[in-house]
């Protein structure tokens, strides 16, 4: 039989423990509050959440820093919405198509002291997370995109590392989001039979540079070319032939689950794919079907990247040329 001191004794040390090594628990002002409206205006804090309406799929995450919300989709659907809080003025939050680089349920900043993080997922290695965070109704963070702790928690449980997030700074209604991609980011890592020029029908492949993770693909109108990258590596380029006009708009594609009752356009015979679009409030309307009439490929690395595609694939449609240097502040694809 345990003395009772040492039982007073354990349990003043569990005490210690949890308050030493325990994530805060969240103030009265960052818990959240749920609300069965699926549409219209929410009070800060306020939140909505129906997984059951889509429950498998890759997750989409949409902010709009003008409404200051979220909105979440899985495979397409429309499954949560939360009231946020983006950066102020003078730390303005990045517009832009980015990736989630890191997850940790229990994270403590290194630039803010120490200030507790709960639920964090990186954007940028610069500094930009969504996060558990005071939700006062306007922007009002350095930079991170703050939620509410209950919905953090459980957007936390559905995302991946890779998962998609478009974070875009124009008013346009969900979901054509006004996502804004800005300069597209290509790694610096091409090597030089990569870099030369490409005459129409002319590809490279290389998926030895990285044999997994996940695939971002950049279709640019101004390069006329298509890059493919997996786990932030390049693994292909190849030249496009794209009819009419030759521009497109700012688009962003995800590839979802299941597959459509026709034939693809890009790869006859095999069965075309389910994508879900987020565009600018400016340029041309564009989908899947349309860049299959518009874009012509070489065949062979049509087929070869059919067979990389996965749901969750993210495919990002710009007049804007690939830029071929880094810059930490804005990912789009990484490791």
């Amino acid at each position: 039989m345990i003395p009772a001191r040492h039982l007073v004794l354990c349990a003043a040390f569990a005490a210690l423990s949890m308050s030493v090594f325990a994530m805060p628990k969240p103030h009265a002002h960052t818990q959240g509050t749920p609300t069965g409206k699926a549409t219209g205006p929410l009070k800060p804090g306020e939140y909505w959440w129906k997984p059951e309406l889509s429950p498998a799929g890759p997750v989409v995450a949409l902010v709009s820093i003008p409404q200051q919300v979220i909105h979440v989709y899985r495979n397409g659907v429309l499954i949560g919405r939360s009231s946020v809080s983006t950066g102020a003025k003078g730390h303005s939050t990045p517009s832009g198509v980015f990736t989630i680089l890191e997850k940790k349920k229990t994270h403590y900043s290194r630039t803010y002291n120490n200030a507790p993080m709960p639920n964090m997922q990186r954007l940028t290695w610069q500094g930009v997370a969504m996060h558990s965070g005071n939700l006062p109704g306007y922007p009002a963070s350095h930079g991170c995109i703050r939620l509410p702790y209950d919905f953090s928690r459980l957007l936390f449980d559905i995302t991946s590392q890779g998962g998609t997030v478009v974070i875009g700074d124009g008013k346009t209604p969900q979901p054509r989001l006004a996502a804004n991609p800005g300069l597209i980011l290509a790694p610096p890592d091409f090597d030089p039979q990569m870099l030369r020029p490409l005459g129409w029908g002319d590809y490279d492949w290389n998926v030895a540079r990285s044999p997994s993770g996940p695939v971002t693909m950049v279709l640019s109108s101004a390069d006329r070319t298509m890059y493919v990258y997996r786990n932030g590596n390049p693994i292909g380029r190849a030249a496009v032939h794209i009819q009419g006009r030759g521009r497109f708009g700012s688009h962003v594609f995800t590839l979802l689950q299941g597959a459509r009752e026709k034939s693809s356009a890009w790869v006859p015979g095999r069965p075309a794919l389910k994508w879900m679009r987020v565009s600018t409030d400016r340029g041309p309307r564009l989908d899947a079907d349309d860049l299959g009439r518009r874009v012509a490929v070489n065949p062979l690395f049509a087929a070869k990247v059919y067979e990389v595609l996965q749901p969750g694939t993210t495919v990002i449609v710009t007049d804007d040329p690939v830029a071929r240097k880094i810059n930490r502040d804005f990912t789009i694809i990484t490791n």
